[in-house]
């Protein structure tokens, strides 16, 4: 539950320190005092949005600080966990910080954090109750909301939302094939074809820069052998050769070290050149032998040559990038005859969607129908003690498998009322008066609390445009409520302000430059002012004092 809460320059509230209880607790004061301020500040703490016009008028930022008991809330330690913000107790502190430019920083357990983790946080502490609540009862979605969120479906909400995502794709996929057939066809036969030829052709990786070494080689083959067999004849067959001069020459060399030894260096340069000499002779020897000359393999190397330079211009591109081509060609020929472009077996896939989607949209619609009689039966008995007897509320729960498949299933939710006996069931938007609307929305509101096991429940002035006895009945339900939870209630109504077990006044405190609120905790005496107040304007009477009192007795 809320335990403490510090606002600091928040819209008019300078300063403000506020100690929280379990039980109902009751927050009045005049209006205009500011009492929804401090709703709305737990509300942004929690994740709302804001901007710079909620810091107070001369201050540089707004800050918000809120302390929570998670004692009985082990879904939100659960999350803290997840998110890695545990703290080192069983109080969970949430701070959020706005500036005069509009800019927002939050804090959990001392730890950055965005909106949405405010938000998902608060959605597991907190149920706030508007006093426009009865508004949104007049759109269909508010409708649907409000019913699953009463049969607590989310898990079957989930599943349907994946359910109808996977058939949406399926579906998308399936239209698309469809209409793309023919174009997807005869991709398919140019690709082949486009294979079919590369792979006849069949280029090998380099194979173009070698047959253009090759090329060159046996066209120039005659000349090739000639110089080669001309070279080794100089350098080893002709008499005299470079070898045999080079043999003398070595001899004498050799002969003459034995009188200068400076000699001996050229003499070991001039023996290893001898040896080259004769390898590269000998090299020169065995090429020209080894060199055919083929015209035929000239002509059969040109032809593949203009043979693969021809497929090369055809598909734009260079000749050693053609086996590269190839294998791209093959891989989108393999992506469009995969699964994804079998329209046959898409259908099938669509068809299984299809009937997974029916399965979980009919499960959520028999969830929603169970809960719609539980609602109805109890929001019906309630509108009997808001003074609406012979009053009939009742949720219809239409599943038409013909319908648009959607993310939140397939039912069509109408609030329906009869606000007086004999009257038939109408759409809530047609046949309730503003006054009607408010207490069949606060009636709503009173059976839907009921199930909702978040520990701490606010309701703000949603008893607006109800009086006497009925408002002493939502006081009693507030009370009943606050037995085993915490109820934060703004009310303008003595017989709702007096069943709290805390009661605050809210005060707005006028100084000569500027306007602040201040709230205070109030003594048993101090609430009897402040009922008979309530009750009877500025002007308290004894009467209205002792009418007080008996209210506050009746109603602890």
């Amino acid at each position: 539950m809320l335990t403490h809460i510090h606002i600091r320059d928040f819209a008019i509230i300078d300063t403000l320190e506020l100690e929280l209880h379990s039980g109902m607790t009751a927050l009045t004061g005049e209006t205009g005092a500011g009492k929804s301020i401090l709703l709305d500040a737990i509300g942004l703490v929690l994740g709302d949005k804001a901007d710079s016009s909620t810091v107070r008028h001369g201050a540089d930022k707004a800050e918000i600080t809120l302390s929570v008991d998670i004692t009985q809330t082990p879904s939100a330690r659960v999350w803290l966990e997840a998110q890695g913000m545990e703290g080192a107790d069983d109080t969970c502190i949430l701070r959020r910080v706005i500036s005069t430019q509009g800019k927002s920083r939050a804090w959990i357990n001392g730890s950055p954090a965005n909106l949405t983790q405010l938000r998902e946080l608060g959605e597991q502490l907190v149920d706030i109750h508007g006093q426009h609540e009865h508004q949104s009862l007049m759109k269909k979605d508010a409708q649907r909301q409000m019913l699953d969120a009463f049969a607590d479906n989310d898990t079957l909400l989930e599943n349907t939302r994946r359910a109808w995502s996977a058939w949406k794709k399926l579906h998308e996929r399936v239209t698309l094939i469809s209409s793309q057939n023919q174009q997807h066809q005869e991709r398919i036969d140019l690709l082949r074809f486009q294979s079919q030829e590369l792979e006849t052709l069949a280029v090998q990786p380099n194979e173009a820069e070698q047959l253009d070494d090759e090329l060159n080689r046996l066209a120039n083959a005659e000349q090739l052998r000639s110089t080669a067999a001309q070279g080794y004849a100089q350098l080893y067959d002709d008499e005299p050769s470079l070898y045999s001069v080079l043999g003398r020459l070595i001899h004498d060399l050799a002969q003459q070290v034995r009188v200068d030894a400076q000699l001996e260096p050229s003499l070991e340069l001039l023996t290893s050149a001898q040896i080259q000499l004769q390898e590269a002779a000998a090299q020169l020897r065995n090429y020209a032998e080894s060199l055919d000359i083929d015209p035929e393999r000239l002509q059969a190397v040109e032809n593949r040559i203009a043979d693969i330079r021809s497929l090369a211009r055809k598909y734009r591109t260079e000749p050693a990038e053609l086996p590269a081509r190839l294998a791209q060609i093959q891989q989108e020929l393999a992506q469009l005859g995969s699964d994804d472009y079998d329209l046959d077996a898409l259908e099938q896939q669509l068809q299984a969607a299809t009937t997974s989607y029916q399965k979980q949209a009919g499960l959520l619609s028999q969830a929603r129908q169970q809960a719609a009689q539980q609602l109805s039966a109890g929001v019906s008995q309630a509108m009997q003690q808001l003074g609406m007897q012979g009053g009939k509320f009742a949720i219809q729960v239409v599943h038409d498998a013909t319908n648009a498949f959607q993310a939140t299933g397939m039912d069509s939710i109408d609030f329906t009322v009869s606000a007086n006996p004999g009257q038939p069931l109408k759409p809530l938007m047609k046949v309730a008066s503003g006054g009607e609307l408010s207490r069949i929305s606060l009636a709503i509101q009173m059976i839907a609390a009921q199930k909702v096991t978040l520990p701490a429940l606010i309701f703000d002035e949603v008893d607006t445009g109800i009086g006497g006895g009925i408002a002493e009945v939502v006081g009693k339900q507030l009370r009943s409520l606050g037995t085993n939870r915490q109820v934060l209630c703004v009310t303008h109504l003595p017989q709702v302000a007096s069943q709290a077990h805390q009661h605050y006044k809210v005060t707005k405190i006028k100084g000569t430059e500027q306007t602040t609120t201040g709230i205070e905790h109030l003594t048993r005496a101090q609430r009897v002012e402040e009922v008979a107040r309530m009750i009877g304007g500025v002007e308290i009477t004894p009467a209205t004092r002792a009418l007080a009192e008996e209210m506050l007795t009746t109603g602890s």
